[in-house]
């Protein structure tokens, strides 16, 4: 609760002198001679006690390729309707804290905010996010994963986090599902829906700065290309101003905004749709930025993930495969 009550107009001093160090402090395992790379990207999974299994078995798989360097999540970490429960996020989490690499992960709707719900437990949605930032970031600045990343977090939100590898720029969202955490609560009435409210505006500013940051950082360090990653499917597919999206109203105009002053390749991960996409949103935009590509990961209930194949030298910079495969899209 003390952090809804602490003031936002610190949260750009909090940023710089957070950023400070970011360019001696990241930490990456040494990429190939070249500068190529590849990751991972996973989310909306495991759902229920069988997908747990199935969701073993494809990181065992994504492990047995030593060419991955390092996993993202985009969150999710267990169906709407599963308890939110400490021991349910510990088993969980545990199966992401065991992959061979590093592990990145963003919090999804169901992880928290969704845990109102009756069949989630009814449990209060605030109360969740302080638990999900102790048991998912135990040691703010570190991955999970047996070979962690050094990683920069902001402070008071260790999901909030950056990292550079191959000369690329990596930056994390707290934009979730139930578009962004607008969606009531149960009871949600009065003075509990302004706590909610609250809420909302406070991550929306923390993302909102964390991402110029991260935009800065980029343009600081010559970085060839940006990833975002977020759990939230933003709803590119509805117009401006629909109800729909107004969760997502704000970051979706810096997005376009900043990758358009950036110039480079930008490519925005998310989850929270359960199937896979690959386009670019905002080519068409009335602001466009057709250098921003956005790829939303599988879900439950499918058990595959994506490869992203990073080439510096290249001029679109990403090729995207789905599981082992290599570049079977283009975009």
């Amino acid at each position: 609760m003390h952090s809804l009550m602490s003031p936002m107009r610190t949260l750009r001093a909090i940023v710089a002198a957070t950023l400070l160090p970011l360019a001696g402090c990241a930490q990456q395992a040494p990429p190939p001679a070249d500068g190529a790379f590849s990751f991972a990207l996973v989310g909306d999974m495991p759902y229920g006690t069988a997908g747990e299994g199935r969701f073993a078995q494809m990181l065992q798989g994504i492990d047995a390729d030593r060419s991955i360097r390092f996993l993202l999540h985009a969150g999710d970490l267990k169906s709407s309707s599963e308890p939110c429960s400490d021991e349910l996020l510990r088993r969980r989490l545990a199966q992401l804290h065991d992959v061979r690499t590093a592990l990145v992960y963003t919090p999804g709707d169901n992880d928290w905010t969704d845990c109102h719900r009756a069949g989630a437990g009814g449990r209060d949605p605030l109360e969740r996010l302080q638990a999900l930032r102790r048991l998912a970031y135990p040691a703010p600045g570190r991955s999970l994963g047996r070979q962690p990343l050094l990683v920069q977090g902001l402070p008071g939100r260790p999901e909030n986090v950056q990292f550079a590898h191959g000369r690329v720029v990596f930056v994390t969202l707290h934009v979730i599902g139930s578009d962004n955490g607008l969606a009531p609560w149960s009871a949600a009435a009065g003075p509990r829906r302004l706590v909610q409210l609250a809420e909302f505006r406070q991550r929306e500013a923390a993302n909102l700065q964390w991402l110029r940051a991260a935009f800065e950082r980029a343009r600081a360090e010559d970085a060839v290309a940006l990833v975002v990653l977020m759990h939230g499917n933003p709803r590119f597919d509805l117009p401006a101003g629909n109800s729909g999206r107004a969760g997502f109203e704000a970051v979706i105009a810096a997005l376009g905004r900043l990758s358009a002053e950036l110039g480079r390749p930008v490519l925005l991960l998310h989850g929270d749709g359960h199937f896979f996409l690959d386009d670019r949103p905002l080519a068409e935009a009335p602001s466009p930025a057709p250098n921003l590509r956005r790829v939303q990961a599988f879900g439950y209930p499918w058990s595959e993930w994506i490869r992203i194949d990073v080439d510096p030298a290249s001029s679109a910079v990403f090729r995207i495969g789905i599981g082992g495969q290599h570049d079977v899209i283009k975009g």
